[in-house]
C-alpha cells in the first residue's frame, strides 16, 4: 500500500481545470458529475460553455444540455461483439466499394473483447464436463472464432481474450480495469469504461465510471464519436446498518435492488456512501454494482479507499499503479469520506441490518423475498409441486466473490460428510467466472466436496445465467403434469421468464450457498428456515443451521489458500484455429453465422408521419429485451428453426450464436416461447392479421412489408428492461416496424431504437393498452419534419366499431445526437456519410 510519501505532490489529473471551468471545488460535485467534468474537460473540443452549463445545472438545476462522453476503452463479450464487428466489417466493404480506403474504418479506442457468452452446460455432474463442454464450444463456434481472430489482426486497438477465461466482468474486474489512465496534457484520467453487456457497471465497485450500451453506440465510440448524454439525477444512496452473520452479498444486491426498483432510479447515476461500506468488501461493492440494470440505474458508483487499492494489489496491480491511483483519487474527491455534503439531487437511505438470508422470483430480479417467506409466494400459483430441475452456481455477479464461493464449498462438504446426495432430476453446475476463483476452491480442498455433490466446474463463461443451460435431465422431464412447475435457482443476476430455460418460467436468484442448499433439497416450497432441508440416508433431519457456515469459517477458509492473480490457461482448440488475414473479410455466402448485415447498403428512410399503420404486437408492461430477442435456443418448429434446418439440419444452436446473420436474427424477434400479446391467444410468438388469422410474428411482418404497411408496437411500462441487445431494436426495424409506443422505455433500449431508425414514443396508459384488434389503425402526426428534442405528437388509435382513441405523445428523443440518429434514419446511414465525407 502507497505511504503519503509516495503519493505524488503536483497535479496528476484535471480537477483544477474542472474547478475553474465549472465554478465548483471537485469535493462540491457528486463523484458521478466529477468524473462526466473531467471526461469533457479532457476529450471535448470546446470544453468550457459545456461544464458551464454541467456547473449550475448541479446548483441550480437549469438543464445543461447534452454531455459529449469519450469513454477510454470499450468492452465487448461475444455475441454483443460478433454483430458490432461485422458491421465494422461490413462498412470497410462499403468504403471499398466506394473507392475509400478501408482502414479509414478502424477503433479509435481500445477494445477489449472477451469471449464468455457461448459456452453452454451440455455436459454436467461428472470429472469430464468441462473438457467436453470446451471441446463442444469450440466445434460449434470455429467459424465465429475464426471471425475474432481475423479481426484481432485487421482492427488496430481491438484484444480478444479467449474463450475459457472467464466472465467479461470478472476478467474486467481483476485484471483490465484501472482506476486513472494517461490522458491529454500529461494528466491522469478516470479509466472510463462502456461494454455491449449492461452489467458493465460491475467495475463502479473500482471507482470507474462505466456503464452498458448497444453495440451500435459502440461503434459510434469505436469510431472515435462522443456518446450524447442528457443530464441525470445524481442520486446518493446511504448504506447503514451492521451486516447480520451468514448473510451474502447476493442477500444485500438482491435487497438494494428491490429497494432501489421501488424508489425509482431509473437512469439517474446512482452513488453509494455510508457506514456500512467498512463492511463491504470489493467483491461485496462489485455484486450491488452489477445489479445496476436490475434497479434500472445508469450505473452504482462506489468511492475508491484502502478496501480498493487493497483489492487492486491483490490483484496484480503494481506499487507505481496503486500510487498513482491514490493520489487521483484523493485529488479528484473519489476518496471515500461518509460525511461529507455534495450537490446530489436526492438521497436514500437502505439499511442493512434488517436483510437476511434471501431469494428473488419467480421471474423478476426486484422481487426479492426474504427466505422464509418463499414458500407462501409459490402458493400463489396454484401448482402443488415445485421440483428444482436447475441449480447451477453461475454468474459475474457472485462467483466473482470468493466469501460466497467459500461458503458454498463449506456447505456442500457440511452436506458431504452427512451423507447426502442431491436427487436424480436436479441439474447441478458450477462455472466460475475466472479461473483464479476455480483455483481458490481447488487449493481449499472444497471442490472435492461440491464435485461430490455434482457441482464439478462445467465451464469458464456465462452459462446458465445467459440460458445456455442445456438440456434438461430425462429425471426432470418426467416429473412434468398437472400441478408441478419446475423451477430453476441460480447465483446469477437476471430470471426472466424462459430465460434460463424456454421450459421454466419459474426461476429463482440466490447465493452461491443457497444453490446448493436448493440442489439438496430438490424441490422448492419446502421450510427450509423452521423445517429440513433434506435427509440422512438412515432418515435423519438435516436443517439449513446445521449446513450453513459461520464467518469464522469462512474466514478461515480463505486465510488457508493464497489469492493471487489468474493464471491464463489458452485452449490448444484456440491456438489451433486459422483465420483468414487482410483488411477486408472474406465472406461465404453460404455461411449461417456470417453474413454481411444489409444496414450500410440500405437507402435511409426519412422521417415521416404514420398513417394506416397496423398494430404488430400489442404487449404489457416489462417486456424484457429477451422477449424481442432471445438469446436461447431455436426452437425447430419457428421461423428461425425452419431456416436454418432447411440450410443445414441437425442441431440449431442458440440464437447467441446467429447475432451476425441478419436473416436468422430477423426471424427470432419476438421469437419468445412466453410472449403475451393481446392480439393473440395464449403465450408465444403469434400475432393476428386481419382476413388471414394468427401468425408468427415474422410471417405477419413480412406481409405487411410486402404490402407497404407500417406497424407500430403498444407496450406498457419498462418497456426494453434486461440485456444491452442491439438485435432487439436491430430486429424490431428489419420487421418493418417504424415506432414503439409505449407507456415508459428502459434507457438502453430507448438509445438502441433510435441508432436503428425506430421512433419510441411515451404514451398515456390509455392508449398503450387500449382494446386493439387486428383491424385496429394507427396515425401519427408530428413525425415530418421534426426539429426539437422530446417532441410531442399526436395519435389516432381506429378500431372498427369504436369510438377513435386520441391522444398526446412525447417522441423520446433526448439529445441533439439522438435527433441526428433519427432524422437521418438511424446512426448506419450517419456512419456511411461520415466515412464517405472522411474520403
Amino acid at each position: 500500500m502507497p505511504t503519503p510519501s509516495d503519493r505524488p505532490q503536483t497535479p496528476v489529473s484535471p480537477a483544477a481545470k474542472v474547478a475553474r471551468l465549472t465554478g465548483l471545488d471537485p469535493r462540491q460535485m457528486p463523484r458521478a458529475a466529477y468524473l462526466l467534468a473531467e471526461n469533457i474537460a479532457a476529450f471535448a473540443d470546446r470544453p468550457g460553455p459545456v461544464l458551464a452549463a454541467l456547473g449550475a445545472w448541479l446548483r441550480t438545476g437549469t438543464d445543461p444540455g447534452e454531455l459529449p462522453f469519450h469513454p477510454t476503452r470499450i468492452l465487448m463479450q461475444d455475441t454483443a461483439g460478433v454483430a458490432a464487428l461485422a458491421d465494422l466489417a461490413a462498412l470497410r466493404d462499403t468504403a471499398a466499394r466506394d473507392g475509400i480506403d478501408p482502414l479509414r474504418v478502424d477503433s479509435a479506442l481500445p477494445i477489449d473483447l472477451v469471449i464468455d457468452h457461448s459456452v453452454h452446460v451440455e455436459q454436467a455432474g461428472h470429472a469430464g464436463a468441462l473438457a467436453q463442454n470446451m471441446a463442444a464450444e469450440m466445434a460449434r463456434n470455429g467459424e465465429r472464432y475464426g471471425f475474432f481472430k481475423w479481426a484481432e489482426g485487421a482492427f488496430a486497438n481491438l484484444r480478444v481474450v479467449p474463450p475459457g477465461q472467464g466472465i467479461c466482468h470478472q476478467i474486467n474486474l481483476e485484471q483490465l480495469a484501472r482506476i486513472a489512465v494517461p490522458g491529454p496534457e500529461g494528466l491522469a484520467v478516470n479509466g472510463s469504461v462502456i461494454g455491449t453487456d449492461s452489467h458493465t457497471t460491475m467495475i463502479n465497485a473500482l471507482g470507474i465510471l462505466g456503464w452498458g450500451v448497444g453495440g451500435m453506440e459502440a461503434e459510434v465510440a469505436a469510431l472515435g464519436q462522443p456518446l450524447a448524454l442528457a443530464a441525470q439525477p445524481m442520486t446518493r444512496v446511504v448504506l447503514t446498518g451492521q451486516r447480520q452473520p451468514g448473510v451474502a452479498a447476493a442477500d444485500l444486491a438482491l435487497a438494494v435492488t428491490q429497494a432501489l426498483r421501488a424508489e425509482g432510479v431509473v437512469s439517474e447515476f446512482v452513488e453509494f456512501g455510508g457506514p456500512a461500506l467498512s463492511a463491504l468488501s470489493l467483491p461485496d461493492r462489485a455484486a450491488i454494482a452489477n445489479m445496476a440494470p436490475e434497479y434500472g440505474a445508469f450505473c452504482g458508483l462506489f468511492p475508491v479507499d484502502a478496501a480498493t487499492l487493497a483489492y487492486l494489489a491483490q490483484m496484480g496491480r503494481s506499487p507505481a499503479d496503486l500510487a498513482l491511483f491514490e493520489g487521483y483519487a484523493r485529488e479528484t474527491g473519489l476518496w471515500r469520506q461518509d460525511d461529507e455534503q455534495r450537490l446530489w439531487h436526492r438521497q436514500i437511505t437502505i439499511d442493512l441490518s434488517g436483510v437476511g438470508l434471501s431469494m428473488a422470483g419467480p421471474n423478476r430480479p426486484h422481487d426479492r423475498h426474504p427466505l422464509a417467506c418463499v414458500p407462501a409466494v409459490l402458493a400463489q400459483s396454484g401448482a402443488r409441486q415445485f421440483p428444482i430441475a436447475i441449480a447451477a452456481i453461475t454468474s459475474c455477479t457472485n462467483t466473482a466473490n470468493p466469501e460466497s464461493m467459500i461458503a458454498a464449498g463449506l456447505v456442500a462438504r457440511a452436506a458431504r460428510a452427512r451423507g447426502l446426495t442431491v436427487p436424480a432430476h436436479v441439474k447441478t453446475s458450477l462455472a466460475p467466472g475466472s479461473r483464479r476463483i476455480a483455483a481458490l476452491l481447488a487449493d481449499s480442498g472444497l471442490q472435492q466436496d461440491l464435485d461430490a455433490l455434482g457441482f464439478q466446474v462445467v465451464g469458464f463463461g456465462c452459462t446458465t445465467c445467459v440460458g445456455n443451460s442445456g438440456e434438461l435431465l430425462p429425471e426432470a422431464e418426467g416429473l412434468r403434469g398437472d400441478g408441478v412447475d419446475l423451477c430453476a435457482v441460480l447465483s446469477g443476476n437476471r430470471n426472466f421468464e424462459g430465460r434460463i430455460h424456454p421450459r421454466i418460467s419459474n426461476t429463482w436468484l440466490a447465493s452461491p450457498a443457497l444453490v446448493v442448499i436448493a440442489a439438496l433439497a430438490g424441490e422448492l416450497g419446502g421450510d427450509w428456515v423452521q423445517g429440513a432441508v433434506a435427509r440422512t440416508p438412515d432418515g435423519g433431519a438435516v436443517t439449513l443451521a446445521d449446513l450453513w457456515p459461520d464467518d469464522v469459517q469462512i474466514a478461515e477458509a480463505l486465510r488457508s489458500v493464497a489469492q493471487g492473480a489468474q493464471s491464463d490457461s489458452i485452449d490448444p482448440g484456440w491456438q489451433a484455429l486459422a483465420a483468414p488475414s487482410g483488411p477486408l473479410f472474406p465472406w461465404h455466402e453460404d455461411s449461417l453465422f456470417l453474413q454481411p448485415p444489409p444496414f450500410f447498403d440500405e437507402a435511409p428512410q426519412p422521417l415521416a408521419d404514420l398513417t394506416g399503420a397496423r398494430v404488430l404486437l400489442a404487449l404489457g408492461d416489462g417486456v424484457t429485451t429477451d422477449h424481442i430477442s432471445p438469446v436461447g435456443r431455436v426452437e425447430g418448429d419457428s421461423p428461425a428453426g425452419r431456416m436454418i434446418r432447411a440450410a443445414k439440419g441437425g442441431a440449431l444452436g442458440s440464437y447467441g450464436a446467429y447475432r451476425a446473420n441478419h436473416a436468422v436474427m430477423m426471424r427470432g424477434t419476438f421469437a419468445h416461447p412466453m410472449l403475451e400479446n393481446r392480439l393473440a391467444p395464449g403465450q408465444g410468438p403469434r400475432t393476428e392479421v386481419q382476413g388471414i388469422g394468427t401468425l408468427d410474428v415474422f410471417d405477419a411482418a413480412m406481409h405487411y412489408r410486402a404490402r407497404g404497411v407500417p406497424t407500430v408496437v403498444l407496450a406498457g411500462g419498462r418497456y426494453g428492461m434486461g440485456s444491452a441487445r442491439d438485435w432487439a431494436a436491430k430486429g424490431t426495424r428489419m420487421l418493418g416496424v417504424r415506432a414503439v409506443l409505449a407507456e415508459g422505455f428502459e434507457r438502453i433500449h430507448r438509445a438502441n431504437l433510435i441508432g436503428a431508425g425506430v421512433v419510441p414514443i411515451a404514451v398515456p396508459e390509455a392508449l398503450a393498452k387500449a382494446p386493439v384488434t387486428a383491424g385496429t389503425m394507427i396515425a401519427v402526426e408530428g413525425l415530418a419534419g421534426m426539429d426539437r428534442l422530446r417532441a410531442p405528437v399526436r395519435i389516432t388509435l381506429t378500431t372498427p366499431g369504436t369510438a377513435p382513441v386520441v391522444a398526446e405523445g412525447i417522441c423520446r428523443i433526448d439529445t441533439p445526437t439522438e435527433l441526428d440518429w433519427i432524422r437521418a434514419g438511424g446512426v448506419f446511414a450517419l456512419a456511411r456519410g461520415r466515412i464517405g465525407a472522411a474520403g
